[in-house]
């Protein structure tokens, strides 16, 4: 049997366990229930369990998972877009976009003729610096904390300032520590040959590609659409491998708002007896999804926020457009608090307008913007990073390795701690050990973004070039991108 990872339910069950304790449903009885039968905990690193299952354990996690589907959480976390902004007092005012007004912020625009070239660098330093988090982070990628700090002490990279190398690396910690295998053969210092494909930079491609070909009108079913016309299965992984599944299987994303009322967010202690008779339907984000709060929405908000700039409530409202297709509450926060802070990052002088500006559209008492703001107080505080990531840890070891809340406060943390600076800010998020390309590159394109290309030391260039399966972009340069991308935040709407 096909051991596939992300889908299987027996392996989703473990997962949807975690979920629960996480956002505060009652499953104690269901958990029994499970290990009583057999049935495993979640995988800790990996995506499936190696054993083949009887079929009377898949059968009963196939139940199992849709009866801890129907336990509604009481936690004050809203979905919807009106429940968000609702949710958040501080959710930036005024009008969202009007003609011209992102052409007004930058300085340029069509009525003015070619766009101003410190917007063009600052929008190129975006790319860039995603693009460098990302090959930063890829060799390191699933090696925890101590294993990046061993690689790198022991090939006179600590604290990190420079690209990771074998060359030097004791053969002892490389077999402790073995780099992950299929980013160490383009992502070292010693073989970088331009940008590799990545996932992180497949998903801003295909945002960009979502916008030039529908607009900013798009909606959650036109990114659906575009995942099946450009995403082979076995390259989305977790949320996004659930939600493509779901769409295969002819599930719908959620209704557009105002639509069906299965899809609005339930009212607190809502009947959970309704849902398991099925009144509820299951949409793509949520049928056998337990990873729905994870980080993959997180890394294709970057876009959204690039074509907004200094406007981060629509910013915010595109990047829950495509979350919510695979994405709920904290998943799609993650991916709004990236956006907002995107769009912040390309007119702001400082990263705690920045950050600032991410907070203000999430609720503020969701766990995501709990955990943000512990993390920044932590690094404003503390000279020392490393204690900085002690306190992260002790606060979110229990979550996955690719969850948004310790990656998001992993982001923040960096951010604040690096003050501008785009070396410490991107090696703090390698350095971090949770979903170390993810984090780099989202920590990269904010650094990037404040300071603009021409200001992010050498080191860390690469050449003008990206891999990519999308259509259409394989070896595009990133001065293209930036080009594209600047167009499309001064069209008029």
């Amino acid at each position: 049997m096909i051991r596939l990872t992300w889908v299987q339910p027996e392996d989703l069950v473990g997962h949807e366990l975690r979920q629960a304790a996480e956002d505060g449903r009652e499953v104690t009885e269901i958990a029994a229930r499970w290990h009583a039968a057999g049935g495993h905990d979640a995988p800790p690193r990996a995506g499936a369990s190696p054993e083949v299952p009887p079929v009377r354990l898949r059968r009963l996690a196939e139940d199992l998972l849709d009866e801890l589907a129907a336990l509604p959480s009481p936690l004050p976390e809203p979905s919807t877009l009106a429940g968000i902004v609702a949710a958040c007092p501080a959710w930036p005012s005024g009008p969202r976009r009007s003609p011209g007004a992102a052409g007004a912020v930058l300085g340029g625009g069509p009525a003015a003729g070619s766009p101003d070239p410190r917007v063009l660098d600052r929008m190129l330093g975006a790319w860039l610096g995603r693009a460098a988090g990302c090959v930063l982070g890829k060799p390191v990628e699933k090696i925890p904390r101590e294993g990046i700090r061993a690689i790198a002490e022991a090939t006179g990279n600590w604290p990190i300032r420079g690209w990771f190398t074998a060359e030097g690396l004791p053969a002892e910690i490389g077999a402790r520590w073995p780099w992950n295998r299929r980013s160490a053969v383009n992502s070292l210092a010693e073989n970088i040959d331009g940008v590799p494909e990545d996932d992180d930079l497949n998903f801003a491609l295909l945002a960009l590609a979502l916008l030039e070909r529908h607009g900013r009108a798009f909606t959650t079913e036109n990114v659906a659409q575009l995942w099946l016309d450009e995403l082979p299965g076995g390259r989305v992984f977790t949320a996004e491998r659930a939600a493509y599944r779901n769409l295969l299987t002819g599930l719908e994303p959620p209704a557009a708002e105002g639509g069906h009322p299965a899809f609005r967010d339930p009212p607190a202690g809502g009947d959970a007896a309704d849902r398991r008779d099925g009144a509820v339907p299951a949409s793509t984000a949520t049928f056998r999804n337990p990873f729905r709060e994870w980080i993959g929405a997180l890394i294709r908000a970057d876009v959204y926020g690039w074509v907004n700039p200094g406007d981060p409530a629509t910013a915010a409202e595109f990047a829950w457009r495509d979350a919510r297709l695979s994405h709920t509450a904290n998943g799609i926060y993650g991916s709004m608090f990236v956006a907002a802070m995107c769009a912040a990052a390309l007119v702001a002088s400082s990263v705690e307008e920045v950050v600032a500006a991410g907070l203000a559209v999430i609720p503020p008492e969701s766990r995501l913007a709990v955990a943000v703001r512990q993390a920044a107080e932590d690094a404003r505080g503390e000279a020392d990073f490393e204690r900085v990531v002690d306190r992260l840890h002790e606060r979110h070891g229990a979550l996955h390795w690719v969850h948004t809340i310790n990656n998001a406060a992993l982001i923040t943390a960096a951010l604040v701690h690096g003050r501008g600076d785009f070396t410490a800010s991107i090696a703090g998020a390698v350095a971090g050990g949770w979903d170390t390309d993810s984090a780099g590159a989202t920590v990269g394109s904010i650094a990037g973004a404040l300071r603009g290309a021409s200001a992010i030391p050498p080191e860390w260039s690469l050449k003008n070039r990206l891999s990519s399966s999308v259509t259409g972009f394989d070896g595009i340069g990133l001065d293209e991108l930036a080009g594209r991308t600047l167009a499309l935040a001064t069209e008029e709407s």
